[in-house]
């Protein structure tokens, strides 16, 4: 029988050649948003490793954008060259290039984990971050400066203007960044949102940042070509954002046009509790399948070949979206075509190599 990680899948105009995705990761490795060779490497090696889909890290819509000053960055014209050159590096193994649009929010302007982690002083080359509220993701930190409606028009303008760049730089899906306690999600979760504006209060008003900013992107973006978004399906506190908030939420970004729902969790809340196991976001992404028959992408501590192909038997989603095990293994959808039987095409440089089924 044939195997489910290796079916094609289409997404409108595109189609992927299995169903194994590149999580964005964040690399830290960029000098004023500029990608660099690292990138090259880093994300064309899991391109020569099979993968169907890679998706960049998350990729600052503006300077204030970025979570870190090391951050990639799509905001101005001069960033696409280099972007070129990768996304043309990946379609040639017959991968298909994607890129995250972000923007960090209250949690932008911090050292890279292997720097401690905290805000960067200003005098060290940090800079005043933005949010919902001026609530401050840690009680010891500089609370955010709440966008006005000023900030907002120009939030949502800098991502449309992102995937405009993103398309010239030869991407094929954007993946808008509403998870993980960065801006977008921000405003989606009572915790962090107590504005009393047209962005605040009810669950109606909390989603219009979103919103808005799938359709400023629509605006500019082909029809043809899909648009997703990665949300956390629950802060894990109480009172936060909840699993049936995303699911609502999930149904009306499939009425709006979105093609798929990334389905992360947390990161919103400094006191949130996890629950973490092999799997454990996958039940929010079958939650959100079956309730709303929008595609998903399942994520999180999914690390080997007959786990995923589990999730995709038992219908809990469309794509199985890895991290970690990707960074140890550039190669693992080669590894598991080969556990799982499925004769496919090997990188011809790499032909030699190729196990004997």
């Amino acid at each position: 029988m044939a195997s489910l990680l290796f079916e094609p899948f289409q997404l409108k105009d595109i189609q992927l050649k299995n169903r194994i995705v590149v999580s964005p990761m964040c690399m830290y490795s960029s000098e004023d948003g500029f990608a660099n060779d690292w990138h090259l490497v880093h994300l064309g090696s899991r391109a020569v490793g099979g993968a169907g889909l890679i998706i960049t890290e998350s990729t600052a819509v503006s300077p204030e954008g970025r979570i870190s000053p090391q951050d990639l960055g799509i905001w101005k014209d001069e960033h696409i060259e280099k972007l070129r050159q990768i996304t043309s590096f990946i379609a040639a193994q017959g991968t298909v290039p994607g890129i995250q649009l972000g923007h960090a929010g209250r949690k932008a302007s911090t050292y890279p984990a292997w720097k401690g982690r905290g805000q960067v002083p200003l005098d060290q080359g940090g800079w005043k971050t933005q949010g919902a509220s001026a609530i401050p993701f840690h009680a010891n930190e500089d609370a955010p400066e709440p966008l006005d409606d000023a900030g907002i028009r120009k939030v949502v303008a800098d991502f449309a203007a992102a995937a405009t760049r993103a398309q010239q730089a030869g991407f094929k899906v954007v993946e808008i960044h509403a998870a993980h306690g960065y801006l977008i999600h921000q405003f989606l979760s009572p915790l962090s949102n107590q504005r009393e504006d047209a962005y605040g209060g009810s669950f109606e008003n909390r989603i219009r940042l979103l919103l808005e900013v799938v359709e400023g992107i629509q605006q500019v973006w082909p029809e043809n070509l899909p648009l997703i978004v990665r949300i956390s399906a629950t802060d894990w506190a109480e009172g936060g954002w909840n699993i049936d908030d995303s699911s609502r939420l999930s149904q009306i970004l499939k009425d709006k046009g979105v093609s798929l729902i990334d389905v992360s969790s947390g990161g919103l809340a400094a006191h949130q509790k996890i629950s973490v196991g092999p799997s454990y976001q996958v039940p929010f992404s079958a939650q959100i399948r079956r309730e709303t028959g929008i595609a998903t992408g399942a994520v999180g501590l999914i690390t080997d070949t007959q786990q995923a192909e589990t999730i995709l038997a038992n219908g809990e989603a469309d794509l199985i979206i890895m991290a970690r095990e990707l960074l140890r293994d550039p190669y693992f959808p080669l590894h598991a075509a080969s556990e799982l039987g499925e004769d496919i095409q090997w990188p011809v440089q790499y032909d030699r190599a190729k196990p004997t089924l």
